[in-house]
C-alpha cells in the first residue's frame, strides 16, 4: 500500500463530519512538522462549537529574497452521511470494490489532502534546498457556513504580513478522467430573502385584503427573463433562481399577509453585487410593491488567467496523465473565493467528482499516486 493510499485511508477513518475535524489536522501536522513544517492551529467560532483551522508554512531558501510560495489549501470537514441503512459499506470505514476507494470524504477532499501531504514529503526529501516555499491553508469549516474557517485564516495571514503568490485547493475538479479539468476561477454567489408585503383576510372577501403572492407573481415573471449580463470568455452569464417560496397560515380560507421568496445570483466578472442587487429592486418597485431584503454575499467572482501557476499545473499534469487539461469556472463556490482576495493566482484541482456528497462516495484507486505527483511535480515546477 502506498503512502498516499495509507493516509488517505486514516483520514477518511475520522468521523469529520462539518464542523468537526475529528483529529485529521492534527495527523496532517504531525507529518508535516517531521519535514520542517512550522504548523500553528487556529481557532475560530463559538466556545460550544470551536472551528479548527491549520496553517503550516515551509520557508525556502529564497524566501527572504522573494522566491514564490505556494500554499496547498483544503478542508477536514465532510458532509454529513445521510441515512447510513443505504451504504453499502460503513462511511468511515475505507473499504474497496471494483477499482475504488469508498468512504465519505473520499472524493471530496481527503484524497486530495493526503496527496499534498505525501507530495510535499517526497519533494523535501527531494529537494531539501528548495528555494520556495510550501504552505498548507486547512479549515473544518467549508461544508459548513463558512464563517470560522479559511475567511478567518486569510484575515489572519494578512495581520501577519505573510505572502501568498499562488495556491492549489484540492477540490474534486476531474470529471471523466484525473486531470481532463481544473477550475481557474468560479463565479460569485449573492442570495436575497425577500418578504413582499400584503394585507391579511378571508378568502372570500379578496377587496378586503391584498394577496401578496398575487402581487408578486408577475415580479417574479420579469426576473426570470432578465439578461442581467451575457457572461464573458470565462464565465457563462449570471443567472438568477429561486429556491424556497413560503407564504400562508396553513388555513385554506385566509390570504396571506406576507410571501417570503429565498433566491440567488451566480455571477460572472461582468456584474457586481450593487448592480444586481439594484436591477432587482428597480423590478419590484416598479411593479409596485411593498417589499424588505435581506442581502447575504457568499462569494465575489475570482478568475485565475493562464500564468506561471496555470502552467505549471497543466505541465504536471500532461506529464503524469497525458492529458491536455481543460479551464472552467463552472459549479459552485469554493474558499478559494476567500484565498483569491489575497492571493494573485488560485486554481482548484483534484480527483473525479462525480460521487461527492452522495451515497458510496468513492474515489478511483488507480487515481490515488497520480495524483500525488501531478502536486508534486507541481512543486517541481515552481519551487525549485
Amino acid at each position: 500500500m502506498s503512502e498516499t493510499l495509507r493516509l488517505t485511508e486514516a483520514l477518511i477513518a475520522r468521523p469529520s463530519v462539518t464542523p468537526e475535524d475529528a483529529g485529521c489536522q492534527g495527523l496532517m501536522a504531525q507529518r508535516l512538522s517531521a519535514i520542517g513544517f512550522e504548523c500553528t492551529t487556529l481557532t475560530y467560532g463559538p466556545a460550544e462549537a470551536p472551528v479548527v483551522n491549520l496553517w503550516a508554512i515551509k520557508r525556502g531558501r529564497g524566501h527572504a529574497k522573494g522566491a514564490p510560495t505556494l500554499a496547498f489549501a483544503g478542508h477536514t470537514d465532510v458532509v454529513p452521511t445521510g441515512p447510513l441503512d443505504q451504504w453499502t459499506t460503513p462511511p468511515f470505514t475505507p473499504s474497496y470494490r471494483d477499482g475504488q476507494l469508498y468512504g465519505r470524504g473520499a472524493a471530496d477532499m481527503k484524497t486530495s489532502l493526503a496527496a499534498m501531504v505525501v507530495a510535499s514529503e517526497e519533494f523535501v526529501a527531494a529537494h531539501p534546498d528548495h528555494q520556495g516555499s510550501i504552505a498548507f491553508l486547512i479549515t473544518a469549516d467549508e461544508e459548513g457556513p463558512s464563517v470560522d474557517g479559511t475567511v478567518k485564516v486569510c484575515e489572519w495571514l494578512q495581520a501577519q504580513g505573510e505572502r501568498l503568490d499562488a495556491c492549489i485547493v484540492g477540490e474534486p475538479t476531474s470529471v471523466q478522467t484525473l486531470g481532463d479539468m481544473i477550475k481557474n476561477g468560479r463565479r460569485g454567489s449573492l442570495s436575497g430573502k425577500l418578504r413582499v408585503k400584503g394585507i391579511q383576510g378571508h378568502i372570500a372577501y379578496p377587496h378586503l385584503a391584498r394577496n401578496p403572492i398575487h402581487q408578486v407573481a408577475p415580479a417574479l415573471a420579469d426576473l426570470t427573463t432578465i439578461d442581467s449580463d451575457r457572461g464573458n470568455d470565462h464565465f457563462p452569464p449570471t443567472s438568477w433562481q429561486m429556491s424556497n417560496i413560503h407564504a400562508g397560515t396553513g388555513a385554506n380560507n385566509v390570504i396571506p399577509g406576507e410571501v417570503v421568496i429565498d433566491f440567488n445570483f451566480r455571477f460572472s466578472t461582468e456584474s457586481t453585487p450593487d448592480s444586481l442587487q439594484s436591477r432587482l429592486e428597480d423590478v419590484l418597485r416598479r411593479h409596485g410593491l411593498e417589499f424588505q431584503i435581506d442581502w447575504t454575499l457568499g462569494g465575489r467572482p475570482f478568475l485565475t488567467r493562464p500564468g506561471s501557476l496555470i502552467e505549471a499545473i497543466s505541465g504536471a499534469i500532461e506529464q503524469t496523465t497525458g492529458i491536455k487539461t481543460e479551464l472552467s469556472t463552472t459549479g459552485g463556490t469554493s474558499d478559494g473565493r476567500f484565498i483569491a482576495q489575497i492571493c494573485p493566482q488560485v486554481v482548484e484541482f483534484g480527483p473525479i467528482n462525480a460521487s461527492i456528497h452522495k451515497i458510496d462516495e468513492h474515489v478511483a484507486v488507480d487515481a490515488i499516486d497520480p495524483l500525488k505527483d501531478i502536486y508534486k511535480r507541481t512543486l517541481e515546477r515552481l519551487l525549485t
